[in-house]
């Protein structure tokens, strides 16, 4: 018999293809003129793999009207979402991607294991698949800023308890697998254990860490799917799952290290909660700036930084303020963008926005390729961040983020802030950058005021 004659050849084929589709779409993702090209070539490659997984589906028709419906959702839910909802819309992903797996998982134990190795590929395969959906959950509510627990309160405590307990139970009923047979109630049991565990996992865990937490979670979300195809003996989902879990993984790596902690610090000690304000409180006379001053300012400055943050996210400033650095280019200025690799709310949150806004990749800047040469920046424009450019990270050894990376702007000749308010940063620490003797507060909405700065070039 033929190989082409013989279908579940045709589809392990395919699925090759696939996979060498998904491979070579990360890889362009690397780059910022493939990038887009490179998510495609991966959306194209999932999208394959699952029309083939068809042919020899009992009832293909529920399996197509699944595929149409979710493509609706996705499609609707992709283009209706602002860009400051990107970091939660990647939190409910990773989090239904957690789900689907769950149910995998928990539909093979109800088939029946045929062997110890199963058994533990579906217990584990059940709890990373639930801590992952119930944990995104929690971060898609910290996210958008809907849940607001303390850090310290019984709710969050109970929670926290109850995770600790869904791993001692998972490691328990897997041990026991080797030599008695468990009942399904038992596996019902660290069902409802695991969903209320991922709460426990991301709950106490503060919102200036969400950003190493999403990339965690999506790790997760891979991990699970990898063990899912190992279940089903289905190639394309081990490996899309495997590249997943592991670039997910080097991500969250790169990001502690960026933040100078262990992921393990990150998890289990965290930064200031949301909710509850941390460190020293600053006082001192702030020195507000008009947007003409500024102006005057900006006009005679030969290098200036930009570091933007959530804010610009919020205000939709990405734009303008592309339009602000070319105007200054042609004023005789060096912009550059200062990049702090947990700015905003998910990884890589700013290069979207600004990518979005077709600002140059060359001329975007990492912390340790700036902060040596900070004191001949004529001007820093700080656009809503604040964690990552606050010197308490530097200058106060008893503050919550003492040891923490940031992009020293203190020490530049001149520092603009741009705010709505004085309120502190996503981790709820409070910023001492405002009262330095060379920082000038322009309050008020980024957008705005970045539109008064190229009017006043534009004049």
């Amino acid at each position: 018999m033929s190989i082409f004659n013989d279908i579940s050849a045709i589809q392990n084929i395919i699925y090759i293809f696939s996979s060498i589709l998904f491979i070579s779409g990360i890889k362009m993702l690397g780059k910022e003129d493939t990038a887009v090209k490179g998510n495609f070539l991966s959306a194209m490659a999932m999208f394959i793999a699952v029309s083939v997984t068809i042919i020899n589906v009992v009832n293909p028709i529920i399996v197509i009207i699944g595929i149409g419906i979710g493509a609706l959702i996705g499609s609707l839910i992709a283009l209706k979402v602002k860009m400051t909802s990107i970091p939660e819309m990647v939190a409910l992903f990773n989090g239904f991607g957690g789900l689907a797996t769950f149910f995998i998982a928990w539909s093979e134990f109800n088939a029946i294991p045929d062997n110890v190795f199963q058994y533990v590929l579906i217990m584990l395969t059940t709890y990373i698949g639930g801590v992952t959906f119930s944990g995104s959950i929690i971060a898609y509510g910290k996210l958008s800023e809907k849940l607001k627990i303390q850090k310290d309160s019984i709710i969050t405590k109970l929670f926290t308890t109850l995770f600790y307990l869904s791993i001692l139970f998972l490691v328990y009923s897997t041990a026991l697998t080797s030599f008695i047979e468990i009942p399904i109630d038992f596996y019902k049991v660290l069902l409802i254990l695991t969903l209320l565990g991922g709460i426990g996992f991301v709950l106490p865990i503060g919102g200036g860490d969400m950003p190493v937490v999403i990339s965690l979670l999506n790790s997760f979300s891979g991990i699970a799917a990898a063990f899912a195809g190992l279940l089903l003996l289905n190639n394309v989902l081990i490996v899309a799952g495997s590249l997943v879990g592991a670039s997910g993984l080097i991500l969250t790596v790169i990001m502690a290290k960026a933040m100078n902690r262990s992921i393990g610090n990150i998890l289990f000690v965290g930064y200031a909660s949301t909710s509850k304000s941390s460190g020293s409180q600053e006082t001192g006379e702030v020195k507000p700036i008009n947007v003409s001053d500024a102006y005057l300012i900006l006009e005679n400055a030969t290098s200036v930084l930009v570091i933007p943050g959530y804010g610009m996210a919020v205000a939709q400033a990405q734009h303008v303020v592309r339009e602000l650095g070319e105007l200054l280019e042609e004023n005789g200025t060096e912009v550059k963008y200062g990049i702090h690799p947990v700015a905003g709310r998910m990884p890589g949150h700013m290069n979207v926005l600004l990518a979005e806004a077709n600002v140059p990749y060359d001329v975007l800047v990492e912390p340790d390729d700036v902060n040596p040469s900070m004191d001949t920046v004529d001007v820093a424009i700080v656009i809503g961040a604040n964690d990552v450019v606050n010197p308490s990270a530097t200058e106060e050894p008893g503050s919550p983020i003492y040891g923490m990376p940031i992009i020293e702007v203190h020490n530049a000749r001149t520092v603009f802030v741009l705010k709505r308010s004085m309120s502190a940063g996503f981790a709820g620490v409070q910023n001492p950058l405002f009262f330095k003797e060379n920082t000038r507060m322009l309050f008020g909405d980024a957008k705005d005021s970045i539109g008064g700065l190229v009017s006043e070039f534009k004049e």
